[in-house]
């Protein structure tokens, strides 16, 4: 690596990570491109995860332990404002990058100088013939998803604009990551990326999805699939996510059809037996987040059209029943 700062800082977060998180970090030391940093943060894991870690063999590296479970949002943040580089990366504990995730991550922002977000392929860990996201998507409505999420990989879309990168590998130019205050940690976890997202898109940035920046993703290694700590949260930051950000016209057009979509989402957590952290995570979305005050403060900030952040939504229902991707042609800087 050269004297001269490294280009990117590579962000892990790691609670209770076991036997993924020296897969991860075994993945950056593979490296073709070496020219960064790795900064762990680990969020007072006490699975003894840190225990006999291996690190010497990655470029460059700083650990960051803390005294509680800061969650996926405020550990994030931290390591970004601790970082020193023009960009950061995130990737999961539970997740594995290809020896030219970051080869091609620097490819991505020589190829498009003016953008400042990027979302990288995710194949599943488990069945890696099978897509675990193409970038995040965001349907109208009010409900994100991971694109493509367990359809063929052969079905990957080659590069374009998407929504919203998925924190589990996702790239940031720093300071524009800062300006915005990073993750909203009121969050915690889920929902923190699509939400980001969609700030920076009310100030007219964009999101590229780049294929060739690949990582494998267990998903829910860490937290569990479909526990009730990721229905509650996953709940009640859908509902953050929508009324904090959706711009006005399309607020009060649309209520009508996210109320619908809510109600069918607890239908879906009753029939799976998830009904209690459904409702609990939609109570505190409608009465824990101050609605119009962190409203007010998003929409004060918009710098574009209604349209203009609309028309990167999903609005075809086909797609969202399928989990497909929505990745569309990039049309310019």
């Amino acid at each position: 690596m050269s004297d001269q700062r490294p280009w990117l800082t590579v962000i892990i977060v790691n609670y209770n990570g076991g036997q993924f998180l020296q897969r991860a970090l075994d993945s950056l030391a593979n490296q073709t491109d070496q020219d960064f940093t790795l900064i762990l943060v680990d969020n007072a894991s006490t699975d003894g995860s840190l225990d006999n870690l291996k690190t010497d063999h990655l470029p460059e590296f700083q650990l960051i332990s803390c005294k509680e479970n800061l969650g996926f949002a405020a550990a994030n943040n931290l390591a970004a404002r601790s970082a020193t580089t023009e960009w950061i990366a995130l990737l999961n504990p539970d997740a594995e990058a290809f020896e030219d995730w970051v080869a091609a991550f620097r490819s991505a922002t020589t190829a498009h100088p003016s953008v400042s977000m990027f979302a990288g392929a995710t194949l599943s860990m488990e069945t890696p013939e099978r897509i675990d996201g193409a970038g995040d998507a965001y349907f109208g409505f009010g409900l994100p998803w991971r694109g493509g999420f367990g359809h063929s990989a052969s079905d990957m879309p080659d590069a374009g604009t998407c929504f919203s990168p998925c924190g589990a590998a996702a790239l940031y130019r720093r300071d524009v990551f800062l300006k915005e205050g990073g993750f909203d940690e009121r969050f915690f976890c889920y929902c923190e990326d699509v939400d980001l997202a969609f700030r920076l898109r009310l100030r007219g940035e964009t999101c590229i999805f780049w294929p060739d920046a690949k990582a494998l993703h267990f998903g829910g290694g860490t937290s569990g699939k479909a526990s009730d700590f990721a229905v509650y949260h996953g709940a009640r930051n859908r509902i953050w996510t929508y009324f904090w950000n959706m711009p006005p016209l399309a607020l009060i057009g649309l209520l009508p059809f996210h109320l619908l979509l809510n109600f069918s989402l607890v239908l879906r957590g009753a029939i799976k037996g998830e009904l209690k952290p459904t409702l609990r995570g939609l109570r505190d979305g409608i009465w824990g987040g101050h609605l119009w005050s962190a409203r007010h403060t998003r929409q004060a900030r918009r710098s574009v059209s209604s349209w203009h952040v609309l028309k990167a939504m999903s609005w075809n229902p086909w797609i969202i029943l399928t989990r497909g991707t929505d990745v569309r042609p990039f049309d310019g800087d």
